[in-house]
């Protein structure tokens, strides 16, 4: 889902907008079929073991309850966090938002950038993501991390700073000054 233009200012065009890299939904992934495939042996193990027909359908009921926690704590709530998260850069500024009921977010101008830094391991750098380092004129150091194309979009963020900056420079005619 496309962050929301009705969000924006009037003629603030989008240029960058994404969702953290798939890549870190794999854990909850990997985390989740391990649970289904623990929740599948109690099952089985119930259902092999000679025992009275009220115990086992209460272990049936209890291993029910367990495997549906597991799967929304594990798999549904991490993919909606990742879904409603939002990283977007436009020409005037760097918007990250998350949260499902409790929304946080934060807005940076452009003009208050003075660093853009990215990181990024070998793994990283296989599936074509890493962390995106901005730096403001007054707050520490902010991280965002598993930006998809992280190289292409610190470029495409030094550039709309960049012109942001020179746009600074510019007399309300539109031409450069001498």
């Amino acid at each position: 889902m496309a962050y929301p233009r009705n969000l924006l200012a009037p003629d603030e065009d989008v240029v960058v907008d994404a969702h953290p890299h798939w890549k870190a939904l794999v854990g909850p992934v990997i985390v989740s079929a391990l649970s289904i495939a623990l929740v599948s042996l109690v099952l089985w193990w119930v259902a092999s073991a000679d025992m009275n027909a009220t115990l086992e359908a209460g272990l049936w009921i209890a291993a029910a309850v367990v495997a549906v926690v597991l799967i929304a704590w594990l798999a549904v709530s991490p993919f909606i966090r990742w879904s409603t998260t939002h990283f977007v850069i436009t020409d005037r500024r760097v918007i990250f938002r998350t949260g499902v009921l409790t929304k946080t977010g934060i807005d940076i101008p452009l003009a208050r950038i003075n660093t853009v830094q990215f990181r990024h391991g070998l793994v990283d750098r296989m599936f074509k993501t890493g962390t995106l380092i901005i730096e403001s004129a007054s707050d520490d150091p902010l991280e965002f991390d598993d930006i998809p194309n992280v190289e292409k979009v610190h470029a495409l963020l030094y550039d709309e700073v960049f012109e942001s900056i020179e746009g600074d420079d510019e007399p309300p005619g539109g031409t450069a000054r001498a």
